[in-house]
Formats: structure tokens, sequence, C-alpha cells
């Protein structure tokens, strides 16, 4: 299933653009490195969270090796992130199984 649109773009503007630094400690561009440059990254649909709009989550790896949990909207074709943060042990099992079931 294909959720990420080509070519990709972000969309940060007043609402999000610093939320997740200061909240999490992460900076826009090594949340975009996840979507970008991550070959292992796994998108999954949302579907308890899509309420007003439909939401999808992303798991994967900073290029400094950050595990992220990611979870973003479509707008307009751009990923609009909602919220961004390290992942959870819990995440992190989900993930590393993901990769060795499908043979990333």
């Amino acid at each position: 299933m294909r959720i990420l649109p080509q070519p990709l773009s972000f969309d940060w503007d007043k609402g999000n653009i610093d939320k997740n630094l200061k909240k999490h400690k992460l900076s826009n561009k090594e949340i975009e490195q996840v979507f970008i440059n991550d070959k292992e990254k796994f998108t999954f649909e949302d579907q308890k969270h899509s309420v007003t709009e439909k939401r999808h989550g992303i798991f994967g790896k900073t290029d400094n090796g950050k595990l992220l949990s990611v979870v973003f909207t479509l707008r307009k074709d751009k990923v609009r992130v909602i919220t961004a943060r390290s992942m959870s042990k819990k995440e992190r099992r989900s993930y590393e199984k993901i990769k060795t079931n499908s043979n990333i």
C-alpha cells in the first residue's frame, strides 16, 4: 500500500514548525530523514485516530540512528507531521519484528 505522495514534500507552518523540537527535542530535518532516507521505514494507517481526517504512522530511523515514531496526515499531497517522538520499547519491538518478517 502506497501512502506517501511522490514527489515528497512537507507542510511546516506556524502550527507545527517547532512543536516537536520543543516537546521531543526533534528537529524537522531529523523527522524528514525518516521519510526520505530510511529504506527500512514502515508506514501504516492510524485508523484509531482518524476521526476528523485520515492519519498515518511511520516507524523509521534518522541518519544518526534515532528510532522515531511519527504520526502524520496528508494535506494537498504534502506530509503534515502531527507529532514525532522516540519510539517506545513496544514500538521498537514491533519495528524490529516487521523488518525481520518482511526481509527488508
